[in-house]
């Protein structure tokens, strides 16, 4: 499903990412964890081809497709999804619109904004005067509404509330059971694992992986020793 062979990526003049390499297979989830800066943010943009990251070194394959160079729109017409730790708000655009122009299936958009509670949202502009929840909740409704094969989630549980959190994990783990999609996950409260039983997971420190094994390992070792701990960890 996704192949990353050892790409370094540069943030203007700095040197982000350095010889990344991952692989998730169809229908597997990968938690990531890291302190903050080390550059798990950066990984999933350079995934998704935002333009202010540059990929110096190294190739991205998602489903046998080298996609180091496509733009954006391309990946994501093939079926990886973003969803945004902080989407902007967009004004004179409402949340209904931007879900018609994804979708042309009444019924899928309907049933898709009950799940997620977005229902009574639907004619506000996007992101605007939204609590937390409610913006992650309108992030998800859209990534969702594009039937991705790939998700890529930055801290879908970060800045709300445990029902909150409990209706996007509950969702999500829906979606990924269902559609056998796989997922690319950042967290940093690890609250997501409660929802979305993931099969690899690893940290990221200074740009670079460490500490591969299961998830729930490896934040139950986070909590107890802290970073630091990873930084000198075995599975490297």
């Amino acid at each position: 499903m996704l192949k990353i062979e050892n790409i370094s990526v540069k943030g203007g003049d700095s040197l982000i990412l350095k010889d990344i390499s991952l692989k998730i297979n169809k229908n597997e989830t990968m938690v990531i964890f890291g302190p903050n800066g080390s550059g798990k943010s950066t990984l999933l943009k350079s995934i998704i081809g935002i333009s202010n990251y540059k990929i110096v070194k190294g190739r991205i394959f998602f489903n046998d497709i080298d996609i180091t160079n496509l733009p954006i729109s391309e990946r994501a017409k093939i079926g990886i999804g973003i969803m945004f730790q902080n989407p902007p708000k967009i004004y004179g655009i409402k949340i209904l619109q931007l879900a018609r122009y994804i979708s042309k299936n009444e019924l899928e958009i309907k049933e898709i904004a009950e799940k997620l509670k977005v229902d009574m949202l639907l004619k506000r502009d996007l992101n605007v005067d939204l609590s937390g929840g409610e913006i992650k909740r309108v992030e998800l409704f859209q990534i969702l509404l594009q039937r991705p094969k790939l998700l890529l989630l930055d801290e879908p549980e970060s800045g709300v509330d445990i029902e909150n959190i409990s209706i996007i994990g509950k969702v999500l783990n829906e979606y990924i059971k269902k559609t056998s999609c796989s997922a690319l996950i950042i967290t940093h409260t690890g609250y997501i694992l409660d929802y979305i039983k993931g099969e690899k997971g690893c940290v990221i420190i200074d740009g670079r992986i460490t500490c591969k094994t299961d998830p729930q390992t490896v934040f139950d070792m986070i909590k107890k020793y802290g970073y630091e701990k990873c930084e000198e960890c075995k599975w490297r």
